[in-house]
């Protein structure tokens, strides 16, 4: 039986270290859904279909080199919810540090009372991407910073179009 995992985030915008993320997830599931969060008290840099567009781009070829199938959707629902309706039996959270262990500890336990038969996997981020977050690279490319070292050349691309150079 094949494996499906479910990666949640907001992925606004998709950086490196989700990308990092990801290779580890393909390397344990058949199947990887990547699941955009979609809320309405929140308004994101870029919308669901812009972010879907990005990780399709980006993740794509990542999880053809790992012959892992890979389907992106969004959900506004409780993420135990989405993984059932996808039929993930794997969780997937990346940790940066021990802020986020101890945050993504108790979302797992949590997420482990409503749904028991969904387990959480935490992936260790990798050394070069611990300190990059969506939120830090939104600032940096707002205030006309170089965000090339943090995301993939096609979200740079996307950003610059999103906050074009003052003169």
């Amino acid at each position: 039986m094949p494996r499906t995992a479910l990666y949640a985030g907001s992925f606004d915008p998709v950086t490196n270290g989700h990308l990092d993320v990801v290779k580890g997830a393909c390397r344990l599931a058949d199947k990887l859904v990547l699941a955009i969060g979609v809320h309405p008290g929140k308004a994101p840099l870029f919308s669901a279909e812009e972010r879907l567009a990005m990780l399709k781009e980006v993740c794509g070829p990542i999880a053809a080199a790992e012959k892992c199938t890979l389907e992106c959707i969004t959900f506004g629902d409780l993420v135990v919810e989405t993984a059932k309706r996808v039929g993930a039996t794997l969780l997937i959270r990346g940790l940066r540090d021990g802020t986020d262990l101890d945050y993504e500890m108790q979302m797992a336990g949590m997420n482990g009372s409503m749904a028991p038969a969904i387990q959480t996997v935490f992936l260790p981020a990798s050394p070069m991407v611990r300190p990059i977050t969506a939120t830090l690279v939104r600032q940096i490319a707002a205030m006309g910073g170089d965000i090339s070292a943090f995301v993939p050349k096609e979200v740079v691309a996307r950003l610059a179009a999103k906050f074009p150079r003052k003169k």
